[in-house]
């Protein structure tokens, strides 16, 4: 049967829907011992665990589940995983025997049921014996400076992390891919450090420059350029699950969210020394400050506690209350020490040396840690008071008017004549309107010092059954089992951050450094880039590794010397060329024998689209929900969706609302940003070619791109095929890519005949070429 041009996005659409639940990633574990495993122990283990089996049913185990119960329905539909027996006992649904049978489970219970039936229902064993002794695994050794091993190959090293890479190729029977060319090395180089494309003025001088400084004065410009914190700064806020709306179950704004995003940026464009950058977000409010300035900047850096989702409308206090403290634990783990400290509590961790006593030490910090103003439904979060002279003053002058016109009104004394009365309610209608227009001093969601305070080890997680107190202190693994005790006078968040910056710590320098290669290299000296524990994955290069997380901390943990330190090498500097004996040995470039061609992220994509069209605005900072008041509601999946991106400033000033991702981020892959996440899956599906085809932005690129094109009047057919080319690929074209290309845009104007205009029927046959190259793989990849 013909296939009608309805049907052809239909079956690509079908072609690219999973057909199962992927297998459970780490998340998922975290997701089924913080969410899962508690709530069956505490709502259903009474009658069907291990002591009591009421119908024939278990639900503590693997196994138990796949048996099901008595009566021989299956808990879990494969198909309709959301109609199984199971969900539909604790939804209470008709026809079936209604589970808890004495209350209900929460929304926000069944919600997790659901999403746990939806990944397939999964039941992680219990972890079997460690066969080494967990303590002596490598990232919780100290960092190590190795020196870089000999190498036979003297002349292709630039630097001692070329020496690194050399000597495990040599040892493998490999070499190193050729250089890349100066087209490839600049338009890497401008992608990696600014998230946009090289502008042919910019790819021609560097061609011209034939100084042995040649690239390093780009990088030095790249560096310095604005564009460079906006590109880094949307890499750490990955890991600071930034958002502008909190999510979960009420998904309300966050209107000053802004502050701390703004606050990333300029860190980046500032080179602030990456430990002082983590003492700021952990405990900025604790910090010496010289001036007010200086002072806002720390407390705005608090943010990065205050940010994540949160149950709002949950109706046990304390159960919220220690969610959140969950939450900015787990959070700080994995983003500081790549650690799932959050594994922990309820048990002790299955696979790292985190026990149920070090999570509860260090959840007290954060349970003395003011985050929330109440914990009421609709429980409402902190937010830090910012010194604005000009605005305080303005507060005050607009007080004193209220205060002048409420005097007037009590002056009147109820004064029974008519007029009295008029003038009186005049003034209250001015009362009115000027209370309601009241000027709002400036704050920053972020915390600031709670009651400190020892919290008790919670069995289970439960907090209806605790446990022994247990002091506020470090994981002993990583801290040692001799450590001063924190002031009982404050949380212990200052020391906390003091502990992660310490140049001594095994683990902090180590992930930052691998989150840089990352993003340079396309994939991790250490691949789960959030987790160095015992089930991460092992570095492909340790000694480097470590030599360069100690040359991170010598060089005074400044981000951009480590840029410059990765991008002169002669590593970086390869062309990602085809060797069949390489790619036989080592398919995955574990070994680093050539570039990694790599595929823009969402938000570069959508960037260079607006780049290469001239329509990008290129103003910075400032609110990106100037329609929606701070806290209102912004989002919901039935009759609310305050969300607009018409925007033409880059991405990250783009809104991120949880729970209604912008939907060209979630075709591109853009990350949960309910969770911390330092790497990105690169997908390949149909509907991503569909964009390019036709959605509105490519569409608007496109003629926008044809605009640039044939704005010369003197360019003739091949210059502007040049000028094409130069923009969307940073290249010239061939010889054959110009015949076809010309040859095609003269089909297309005859195409459109129809159109009179001779410059309009040009314009659209530009378009569409100009469609065509911005749909091509090359646009979108990187060598």
């Amino acid at each position: 049967m013909r296939s009608t041009p309805l049907a052809l996005p239909v079956l690509l659409l079908a072609l690219g829907a999973p057909a199962r639940a992927a297998d459970p990633t780490p998340e998922d574990v975290k997701f089924f011992e913080a969410r899962i495993r508690p709530l069956l122990v505490e709502k259903c283990f009474k009658c069907h665990g291990p002591e009591k089996q009421k119908g024939d049913l278990r639900l503590d185990s693997a196994a138990a589940l796949a048996k099901g119960g008595g009566s021989g329905t299956p808990l879990f539909a494969k198909d309709k995983p959301d109609e199984g027996l199971l969900l539909r006992a604790v939804r209470h649904a008709d026809g079936v025997e209604q589970m808890p049978p004495d209350k209900k489970l929460t929304d926000a219970e069944i919600a997790d049921l659901a999403k746990w039936a939806a990944r397939g229902a999964f039941f992680p064993a219990a972890a079997g014996t460690a066969t080494a002794d967990p303590t002596k695994h490598w990232a919780f050794q100290p960092v190590a400076a190795p020196a870089p091993p000999a190498v036979t190959n003297a002349a292709w090293p630039r630097s001692d992390l070329d020496r690194f890479v050399l000597a495990k190729l040599e040892a493998a029977g490999l070499k190193p891919a050729p250089p890349a060319d100066k087209r490839t090395l600049i338009r890497r180089a401008t992608f990696d450090l600014t998230g946009l494309p090289p502008t042919p003025e910019e790819i021609d001088a560097f061609l011209k420059d034939s100084t042995p400084g040649a690239f390093e004065a780009v990088v030095d410009r790249l560096l310095a350029s604005p564009h460079y914190g906006e590109r880094w700064g949307r890499h750490w806020l990955d890991v600071a699950r930034y958002a502008d709306s909190n999510g979960l179950d009420e998904n309300i704004a966050h209107g000053n969210a802004w502050r701390y995003r703004d606050y990333v940026i300029a860190s980046f464009n500032a080179d602030k020394p990456y430990d002082r950058f983590l003492r700021e977000q952990v405990a900025g409010d604790l910090l010496p400050a010289d001036t007010p300035a200086a002072r806002n900047e720390q407390l705005i850096a608090t943010g990065f506690l205050a940010l994540g989702p949160k149950v709002l409308a949950e109706p046990d206090e304390k159960k919220m209350e220690l969610d959140i403290v969950d939450e900015q634990l787990d959070t700080l783990g994995r983003t500081v020490m790549g650690l799932t400290i959050g594994c922990a509590r309820c048990h002790d961790h299955k696979f790292d040396p985190i026990t149920l006593a070090d999570y509860y030490a260090l959840a007290g910090v954060f349970a003395g840690t003011k985050t929330m103003e109440h914990f009421r439904k609709v429980a409402r979060w902190h937010e830090n008071p910012l010194t604005a002279p000009e605005e305080a003053k303005r507060k005050a002058e607009h007080d004193a008017k209220v205060a002048k016109r409420k005097g007037e009104l009590k002056a009147l004394g109820g004064k029974p004549d008519e007029a009295s009365k008029q003038a009186a309610k005049k003034l209250q209608d001015e009362i009115a309107a000027l209370e309601k227009a009241a000027p709002e001093l400036p704050s920053a969601m972020g915390t600031t010092e709670g009651t400190p305070v020892d919290v008790p080890l919670l069995r289970r997680g439960n907090h209806l059954t605790p446990g022994p107190v247990v002091a506020r202190r470090f994981p002993v693994v990583l801290a040692g089992e001799k450590q001063p005790p924190l002031p009982k006078t404050q949380s212990g968040r200052l020391e906390l951050a003091n502990w992660l910056t310490d140049p001594k710590h095994p683990l902090t320098a180590r992930v930052m450094v691998n989150r840089v290669w990352r993003w340079h290299f396309g994939k991790g000296l250490v691949r789960s880039a959030d987790n160095f524990g015992l089930i991460g994955e092992k570095p492909t290069h340790p000694e480097l590794l470590d030599r360069l997380a100690a040359d991170f901390v010598r060089n005074g943990w400044s981000v951009k010397a480590l840029h410059k330190q990765l991008m002169q090498s002669a590593t970086y500097q390869m062309s990602a060329a085809h060797d069949p004996k390489a790619v036989t040995a080592d398919p995955d470039n574990r070994l680093l024998w050539r570039a990694n061609v790599k595929r823009l992220e969402a938000e570069a994509v959508r960037d260079s689209l607006l780049a290469v069209g001239g329509q990008l605005d290129r103003s910075a900072g400032g609110p990106v929900l100037a329609h929606v008041k701070n806290r209102d509601f912004l989002f919901d999946h039935t009759s609310k969706d305050q969300t607009t991106y018409t925007s033409a400033r880059r991405s990250v000033y783009l809104p991120v609302v949880r729970n209604n991702l912008y939907d060209v981020f979630q075709l591109f892959d853009a990350p949960d940003a309910a969770v911390p996440n330092g790497d990105r899956a690169t997908t390949t599906v149909p509907t991503q070619a569909l964009f390019f085809m036709n959605s509105d932005l490519a569409t608007r690129a496109a003629d926008a791109l044809a605009g640039r094109v044939l704005a010369g009047p003197d360019r003739g057919a091949a210059e502007r095929v040049g000028l094409l080319f130069a923009l969307a690929y940073g290249r010239p074209p061939s010889e054959k890519e110009v015949q076809r290309v010309t040859a095609g845009v003269a089909a297309l104007e005859r195409e459109f005949a129809s159109e009179a205009d001779p410059a309009k029927r040009a314009r659209k046959a530009w378009a569409a070429v100009c469609q065509a190259a911005l749909a091509a793989n090359e646009f979108i990849h990187i060598p």
